[in-house]
């Protein structure tokens, strides 16, 4: 029986609430949209129809409180609820007082759930479907001995998995049996902070695999389909950051074998609804199941831009109780989709995550081929309570080469200030040799560390000399300003053109390339333009700014070349977007404004975020590397390890504490260096 769903309620946030309400906007439903303390002013709540508040911004009593959210649905009349992917989409209990309330849940069986949901249970049932598995111990005695041993008994390296985790979270690779202890009490604390259960598996860890998944669906009435796969090999932490769809260089026949597959592993569960089920591939092209998804992913969209479908749509109709839009034949493989992961982190320092505010947000212009899945606006902040993913860039095209022609140049268009971003870092990936020839696997980045994180080089003379004149004409739009509101024409605050009587203006402008602070000797002319030297280097330089808002357009001319880029003034720092990307030069900081406390009195925290567990006390020998505290933060857990060999004298925080980022975190004893 069909059930018509008039009022839809999302039980998520950022990009995917939006990514919702945009196909519910497009079949006439109207939105509800529920929002924490931190997300009252957030994009998802003013593009649905009505929003209401949950709570404070911990998850845990916002978006996971299950009994609140059914509540805004009574109230708001929604019969349905859309749980999106995270919080409370693959919560069983929540499925099934859904059910109780008579409202429906846009999302599979809570047995499905159950059952997928489960790691241990899963490998079970998908053997018995004929599907592969890799073996591994998923038994109920969960002692830290037990499980140690087994992993002997497996043999290293070995994977720790949560059974009830997902996005790489309650999971560790332990290289060595004297890496197990600690990797092991990392992942249960994550995977207790996460999913309320620390129970692990123990499996062996597949070298340099890739990471194919399968788009499924099934419907009510028995019907199930798969719409191809998805190649989500490369990946930091154990989570993706670049996907694509098709899987390169993948055979016919294994397409097929693999996407049947994932149907028996979908029926077996008797699954209804939007599923991914995900396999590990050895380079003989062997596949073994890995876990299934009983969601909709966040790389969704690639599936659609090749498959030509609207996957929330299919939700909706098949949560109403339609059959499936489409059976197998019908269903066909078109052209070439990449989505990149555009993330508030920092690549160089082991992409630790970061949070604040989105000063200015200029994505590339969205197309039929180009898809920009976001849930932030400009001057919106990236909050430490949340992923800090920023936006999903997607792009199609006929074929593998031309669409990843478009993404590094989407990449390149795509300009943030206000937080460091990992887009440099996903065009480097993008341009890699091996990842053009399709070469891909889920230890890509490790391998290929040193050609994606290269030497840092030097700045160009002339990038230099685009940051010197920014600020330069920055100055002189200043003075300008300041003239406009003085009452003396012929005060010399309001003249910022360095114009000098019988004499040129000289001064140095210093700017910081990298660790690295360089000189600029620049010279004002008569004429409007500048004499330039750097590093012994003569450049002429002349231009010119036009605000557009935060950032503002400098035509210039360097030696008698012209261009155009885009500059901002942020953060004691000068932004500049041109055709190859951004640069970040800093200026350097007054010595008067120096922290003088920072140094040798301790080890500073890299983020904000919740301390969960202390390792030292004060008096104990630490040598470089050994792990000091654990912090949490967006979502995921990381061990603060010693940066040097010391005394720790003090610890300065406590389980518990929720520090701001730079705060100090242990004091090492001053004697020593």
């Amino acid at each position: 029986m069909k059930t018509e769903i008039n009022k839809l309620l999302i039980a998520n946030r950022g990009e995917i609430a939006c990514r919702v309400i945009r196909t519910a906007r497009k079949l006439g439903i109207k939105t509800v949209a529920v929002y924490s303390d931190a997300d009252k002013n957030s994009l998802h709540t003013t593009m649905a129809d009505e929003s209401y508040n949950i709570g404070p911004a911990a998850s845990q009593l916002s978006y996971l409180n299950k009994q609140k959210i059914i509540d805004v649905a009574k109230l708001s009349q929604a019969q349905a609820i859309h749980p999106g992917y995270g919080f409370l989409s693959e919560n069983a209990e929540f499925a099934d007082l859904c059910e109780k309330e008579n409202i429906i849940f846009v999302g599979p069986p809570s047995s499905a759930i159950t059952d997928m949901g489960i790691k241990s249970t899963s490998k079970s049932i998908m053997s018995a479907a004929g599907v592969p598995i890799i073996g591994g111990y998923h038994g109920e005695d969960q002692s830290d001995t037990r499980l140690k041993e087994e992993a002997g008994k497996i043999g290293y390296p070995v994977m720790l998995k949560a059974v009830r985790g997902g996005g790489g979270k309650g999971m560790r690779i332990v290289p060595t049996v004297s890496d197990f202890d600690e990797a092991l009490a990392s992942a249960r604390r994550e995977a207790l902070k996460s999913f309320d259960d620390d129970v692990m598996l123990v499996e062996k860890f597949v070298e340099n695999p890739r990471h194919v998944e399968v788009q499924v669906f099934g419907d009510k009435h028995g019907n199930y389909v798969y719409l191809f796969e998805r190649d989500c090999s490369v990946q930091r932490r154990h989570q993706k950051i670049i996907e694509e769809a098709p899987a390169p260089d993948l055979p016919e026949e294994v397409r097929r074998e693999i996407g049947e597959a994932a149907v028996r592993a979908a029926k077996a569960v008797n699954y209804v609804g939007a599923g991914t089920v995900e396999f590990i591939m050895d380079p003989n092209h062997k596949f073994y199941f890995m876990e299934m998804n009983t969601r909709l992913q966040v790389e969704h969209p690639v599936t659609e831009m090749v498959t030509s479908t609207d996957l929330v749509e299919w939700q909706l109709q098949v949560a109403s109780g339609a059959k499936l839009p489409m059976n197998q034949d019908a269903i066909k493989l078109r052209g070439h989709s990449f989505e990149a992961r555009i993330y508030a982190e920092d690549p160089t320092n082991n992409f630790l995550p970061g949070a604040g505010p989105l000063w200015h947000l200029e994505p590339p212009v969205a197309d039929a081929n180009t898809r920009i899945e976001t849930g932030v606006r400009e001057g919106d902040e990236v909050s430490t309570f949340y992923d800090p993913m920023i936006a999903k860039l997607v792009v199609w095209s006929h074929d593998r080469q031309s669409a990843l022609d478009k993404l590094r140049q989407h990449l390149e268009d795509y300009h943030i200030v206000g937080v460091k971003t990992n887009i440099n870092f996903l065009s480097t990936l993008a341009s890699h040799k091996e990842f053009q020839a399709g070469e891909v696997h889920t230890e890509f980045i490790p391998l290929h560390n040193d050609s994606l994180f290269p030497t840092s080089k030097k700045l160009s003379p002339q990038v230099l000399c685009q940051a010197a004149l920014a600020l330069i004409l920055n100055e002189q739009q200043e003075a300008v300003k300041l003239a406009s509101i003085d009452t003396d024409p012929f005060s010399p605050f309001g003249c910022g053109s360095g114009v000098r009587i019988n004499e040129y203006l000289c001064r140095q402008i210093h700017l910081n390339d990298g660790d690295n602070q360089v000189k600029i000797n620049v010279t004002y002319k008569a004429n409007g333009s500048y004499d330039m030297e750097v590093d012994g280097e003569s450049f002429e330089v002349f231009g010119k700014l036009k605000v557009t808002g935060r950032v503002s357009i400098m035509e210039h001319t360097i030696n008698g070349q012209r261009q155009a880029v885009k500059v901002a003034l942020y953060n004691n720092a000068v932004h500049v977007f041109a055709q190859a990307g951004g640069v970040e030069i800093g200026l350097p900081t007054p010595e008067y404004l120096e922290d003088s406390s920072s140094g040798s009195m301790g080890d500073r925290a890299p983020m904000q975020g919740d301390i969960t567990h202390v390792y030292v006390q004060p008096g104990a020998a630490v040598e470089k590397g050994d792990p000091l505290l654990a912090m949490e933060s967006m979502k995921m857990e990381y061990i603060i390890k010693a940066p040097r060999k010391g005394i720790i004298k003090d610890i300065l925080v406590a389980k518990g504490d929720n520090i701001q980022k730079n705060a100090a975190l242990v004091a090492y004893q001053k004697d020593e260096k």
